[in-house]
């Protein structure tokens, strides 16, 4: 019976070890994963301003075309550095636009790296922890994660 109770207190001391490693696996993956999430929220937070600030420079740039031809009958803007101006400050907020993009594309490309490693276990792959399987083992890739619900 002595024997039992130690091969017992021995297993539940190597689940309980195994379930302290994955719990600190899964918090590590919880942890990358969630700034993964903040840098891109601040990404596209930034992408959204420039997006706003570009619509404000076309709508200034329209207003300018606009008093031109209308007060001036002027719609040859050669030579008129505020046109150019507004085109100018149009093309960079594009390419800043296109370089946050990037910035997403490269965060988005690295976690999937990361999340492509794989977990080495410390179980043996025919290692037997139960005499029995249980009657219902939970598949876990048909529970359904957030993400697949968007």
């Amino acid at each position: 019976m002595s024997k039992i109770w130690d091969d017992l207190k021995s297993n539940v001391k190597d689940w309980s070890n195994a379930a302290v490693e994955k719990a600190e696996e899964v918090s590590k993956v919880a942890v990358a994963k969630t700034e993964e999430i903040t840098k891109l929220s601040k990404i596209k937070l930034a992408i959204h301003q420039l997006q706003r600030d570009k619509g404000k420079e076309f709508l200034l740039l329209g207003k300018l075309a606009y008093n031109h031809s209308k007060e001036a009958n002027m719609s040859n803007f050669t030579g008129n550095a505020e046109f150019f101006a507004h085109i100018e400050k149009i093309d960079a907020l594009s390419e800043q636009i296109v370089e946050k993009e990037k910035e997403i594309e490269a965060i988005k490309s690295e976690a999937t790296d990361i999340s492509n490693e794989p977990v080495v276990d410390d179980l043996k792959e025919n290692e037997v922890i139960f005499d029995e399987q249980p009657e219902e083992a939970i598949d876990l890739e048909e529970i359904e994660s957030p993400q697949e619900n968007k």
